[in-house]
């Protein structure tokens, strides 16, 4: 097989491809053997029609045709391979010559990743976050965890704001019931503003078993937007009772004797949530300093392909929330022109970093391991709420296997630029991100661990040694 490469762009190339007819030989015989089990000819079982009656009913054209199709595929991987071209997307595949039993030839138009070398990253300079915790957002966690454990007791008095009255509500149109507006023993708390308008200012200062009629507009349902009138009855007033912020209420939230001890640990989660953000900002940050040093061409193809990603992927999550994109829009305070200028360069510029850690995973000769391609199924079968071994056999039937060992291998590119990048917070300290890194991935405990272990085993052996040294005193 010979394949000539012509360069219609720094994006874009032409393979042209001839192949000896001889290695067609076996997409032929397979092409007859299936054509055999479809062809019904008067004493001939399926499968046993020789290829000359084949050729004579059905035509010789026909079985080239079949063959063709199911060599082309092949054919073309191994254009490619050979030419050593970074194929992206479907080719525009054109037959150029075919003659029986003489030559095969085709030519493939195709994208192409850009080719280009990163230059070197080591000492590019991020600026970040600070990772500090203040004191207010120690006692805002703990606040919250009060909340959780808060009881709610009947009140003898008509409802305040915090306050939770459990009601019924039911609207009318024209006196006709608004079926779907009907609910029952709803949990509400007063003055959180979470429903219709008006709820909130007409159960305050109602009792229990009062009940007020005033005039909304509908948020859901076949009514949404339209006014109606609601009635509002409430069945009972409860007063939420936070717990004393005292040992008790430590060992009854979590596994600490102490409030100063949830104190501590609640510190100390929210120092690793911030680390854990630093680091994810200076992944983005790295890679967008290294993007600025480097400029190559994009296929509009590949970017077109990414836009179309990310606009299902939005309407997917959108039908979850049962929200239609101008309500999203509105949510964003976004024009539909705003919404497609920003989405157009988030498709560019992923494509453009995708295309660069490629290239430096290239350069820097990285692999993955099958522990990586464990360790990320485990890690994304954890964030879907799904059995590790689902996913791995939805990614194997899918043929995204490939697509998982280059995301892998993406994320070891970066990691290995963030380890190179001179990062500072906005307090102007230096962060070493490696050692960040290795802390928020537990390798830090694990090597405390094993040199606690080694000093464990030292005293031990000194131990022994001195019990030894005392035998030998004894027999002596």
């Amino acid at each position: 097989m010979k394949t000539d490469v012509e360069e219609l762009s720094p994006t874009r190339v032409k393979l042209t491809v001839e192949v000896p007819f001889d290695e067609l030989k076996p997409n032929l015989d397979k092409a007859y053997k299936e054509l055999s089990q479809q062809v019904r000819l008067k004493g001939f079982r399926p499968g046993k029609v020789p290829a000359r009656l084949i050729d004579q009913y059905v035509g010789r054209g026909a079985v080239l045709q079949e063959a063709v199709n199911d060599a082309l595929p092949d054919l073309y991987g191994r254009a490619v391979q050979e030419s050593e071209v970074f194929a992206l997307g479907q080719p525009d595949v054109e037959i150029t010559e075919l003659e029986d039993n003489e030559q095969f030839a085709f030519t493939a138009e195709v994208d192409i990743r850009p080719k280009f070398e990163v230059p070197e990253y080591d000492g590019l300079e991020i600026t970040i976050d600070a990772a500090e915790v203040t004191e207010e957002e120690i006692e805002e966690t703990i606040s919250n965890l009060r909340e959780r454990f808060a009881t709610l007791t009947n009140a003898d008095r008509p409802a305040e704001d915090g306050d939770f009255a459990s009601i019924d509500l039911s609207a009318k149109i024209d006196g006709e019931d608004v079926e779907d507006a009907r609910t029952s023993g709803y949990s509400y708390e007063v003055g959180s503003d979470s429903s219709i308008d008006g709820l909130d200012e007409q159960l305050t200062g109602m009792n229990a078993d009062e009940s007020k009629t005033f005039t909304s507009t509908l948020v859901g349902g076949e009514h949404a937007g339209e006014e109606a009138e609601v009635t509002v009855t409430v069945q009972s007033v409860k007063i939420k009772e936070l717990p004393e912020l005292d040992d008790e209420f430590a060992q009854l939230a979590s596994e600490f004797d102490t409030i100063e001890e949830l104190r501590e640990d609640v510190r100390k989660r929210l120092e690793n949530q911030k680390r854990a953000q630093q680091l994810g900002e200076a992944r983005d940050k790295a890679l967008e300093a290294l993007m600025e040093k480097i400029d190559i061409p994009l296929p509009d193809s590949v970017i077109e392909s990414e836009i179309e990603r990310r606009n299902e992927q939005l309407d997917q999550q959108l039908q979850m929330y049962g929200l239609d994109r101008e309500k999203y829009l509105e949510q964003q305070e976004q024009s539909a022109e705003e919404y497609d200028e920003e989405l157009k360069k988030d498709a560019h510029d992923a494509v453009k970093g995708g295309f660069i850690l490629d290239q430096l995973a290239l350069q820097e000769e990285l692999t993955v391991e099958n522990e990586e391609l464990t360790e990320y199924v485990v890690s994304n079968a954890l964030q879907m709420g799904v059995q590790p071994d689902v996913l791995a056999r939805h990614l194997t039937e899918n043929n995204q296997i490939p697509a998982v060992v280059s995301e892998v291998l993406r994320s070891k590119a970066l990691n290995l630029v963030v380890e190179h990048v001179k990062a500072t917070d906005e307090n102007g300290d230096e962060v070493d991100l490696a050692a960040l890194q290795r802390r928020l991935a537990g390798e830090d405990d694990a090597e405390a661990a094993g040199d606690e272990a080694d000093a464990v085993t030292d005293e031990n052996n000194e131990a022994n040694e001195n019990n030894e040294a005392e035998g030998e005193k004894a027999d002596a």
